[in-house]
């Protein structure tokens, strides 16, 4: 094994003894025979390396209660409410809980993914799940405009974490015309991609704005005109490339005509959830809300408030 393999290893093996056997670092250098600084340096070290992931199952009583009042205002099927407190840390916190629970599941079912930051924030969270039995499918592009895998897909991450068979969709999010998607779109592997997602039992969702900050324009997928063009038209958020008004209708036209990802789940077949926090979400995540277009959330107490208070 390559040295840096050995002391991978080594941090490994003293992270396990301390926070899974919950040996003292005493116990952990007389059991590996090394000093007691070396054994908490190899702690150190594994959290360091992120091999050591920390999970607090406490539900907090004020999220609870947020969660309860967003399920029965926007007949949600699914809602988890993370502390304002690091919302970031939180909501990925929460969005890999939940995806592991799906993972977890004996039974085989079909797990559709998204894109995004949020999602790619969660995926890092997730331990390694031996799960053969399931699939994962792609709901969007995994092409990014030069051609490269792109960056915030998740598919390739979760990939690498657990044992599913994965399904990609071998395109960009938006092509160039809108014949080309016509093209694309109907040949058979790509349809028996869009099949599978339509049989997803549940789906994992970003919610991206369409402002300034909007994910689609600063990836490279969709130019300045084209976003002024969809606001004009009444666009508040996106999901999967899909862009929405604030009534969750997907928007007619414009950019929508060259989407190469597969059509949002109905509610009716597949739990969607999206994942998203804070006040620049606001209006994309009513709109999805709205619309229906989702059947759950996963945010932030803020954002959740905020929600309550529309």
């Amino acid at each position: 094994m390559p040295e840096d393999g050995q002391k991978l290893e080594l941090a490994a093996r003293a992270a396990w003894l301390a926070h899974v056997a919950g040996k003292t670092q005493d116990e952990i250098a007389g059991i590996m025979g090394v000093s007691r600084q070396t054994a908490q340096r190899l702690v150190s070290q594994a959290m360091a390396e992120g091999l050591v992931k920390i999970r607090i199952d406490h539900p907090f009583a004020h999220c609870l209660e947020l969660a309860r009042n967003l399920r029965a205002k926007w007949d949600l099927e699914f809602c988890e409410i993370a502390p304002a407190d690091a919302a970031e840390a939180g909501v990925a916190h929460h969005l890999a809980r939940a995806m592991e629970r799906w993972l977890r599941r004996t039974e085989p079912l079909t797990l559709a993914i998204g894109t995004g930051r949020t999602l790619r924030a969660g995926i890092e969270r997730l331990p390694h799940i031996d799960c053969p039995q399931h699939r994962i499918v792609s709901l969007t592009g995994n092409i990014a405009t030069d051609g490269s895998t792109a960056y915030y897909n998740v598919l390739f991450s979760l990939s690498e974490l657990v044992t599913a068979r994965s399904f990609p969709l071998p395109l960009s999010v938006l092509v160039p015309t809108a014949a080309e998607r016509r093209a694309m779109m109907s040949q058979p592997g790509i349809q028996r991609v869009i099949e599978m997602s339509r049989q997803a039992e549940v789906a994992f969702v970003g919610i991206g704005t369409m402002d300034d900050s909007a994910a689609l324009m600063l990836d490279g997928f969709l130019t300045r005109p084209d976003l002024d063009l969809m606001v004009a038209a009444g666009a508040v958020g996106e999901i999967t490339g899909w862009a929405y008004d604030d009534t969750g209708r997907l928007i007619e036209g414009l950019s929508n005509d060259r989407v190469a990802s597969a059509p949002i789940p109905p509610r009716d077949t597949t739990l969607v959830i999206g994942a998203a926090f804070g006040p620049e979400k606001l209006p994309a995540i009513r709109g999805a809300l709205a619309g229906r277009l989702i059947g759950g959330l996963i945010t932030d107490a803020a954002t959740a408030a905020a929600l309550l208070d529309s």
